[in-house]
């Protein structure tokens, strides 16, 4: 099911579908929205229930669990690729231990590492507006976190 504010990644890729149990019939679907008050999640809500009735699943109940917060590390590698296609920079792939300083964010459309922060916030809250400084193309940033 594709996310309502980038459609190219599904919730899956995105990692805020933390996962499905069927007890008895009824199906539990747990989500964790990418920020707190993230205003996709009516929208995500409808279209997870929507979907599971229209497979034959009609008691379907999802969970909006806020701890642990989201984070950009449970992100799909094929979700960053598709964010990249699609001309969005992805976060930087984390690995457990200390938390890296980008020192740099590429340009999806030239690659260049030369840009610069136009706004914290793009878009929507989970992105920064930023801008290459090569091809002075403006793109959006998932900001990592």
């Amino acid at each position: 099911m594709p996310d309502p504010e980038v459609p190219v990644l599904t919730i899956a890729d995105l990692g805020v579908l933390r996962a499905v149990e069927e007890d008895g019939g009824r199906l539990r679907v747990t989500v964790t929205p990418t920020y707190s008050g993230c205003p996709a999640m009516d929208a995500i809500r409808d279209d997870v229930v929507r979907a599971l009735a229209a497979e034959g699943f009609g008691d379907v109940e999802v969970v909006t669990v806020l701890s642990p917060a989201w984070t950009t590390a449970w992100m799909s590698d094929e979700g960053r690729r598709k964010l990249a296609a699609y001309g969005i920079a992805p976060p930087q792939r984390r690995a457990d231990g200390p938390v890296l300083v980008a020192l740099s964010v590429r340009c999806p459309q030239c690659g260049s590492p030369r840009t610069r922060e136009l706004a914290r916030f793009g878009s929507t809250s989970c992105k920064a507006l930023r801008q290459c400084e090569d091809c002075r193309e403006p793109f959006d940033h998932f900001k990592d976190h």
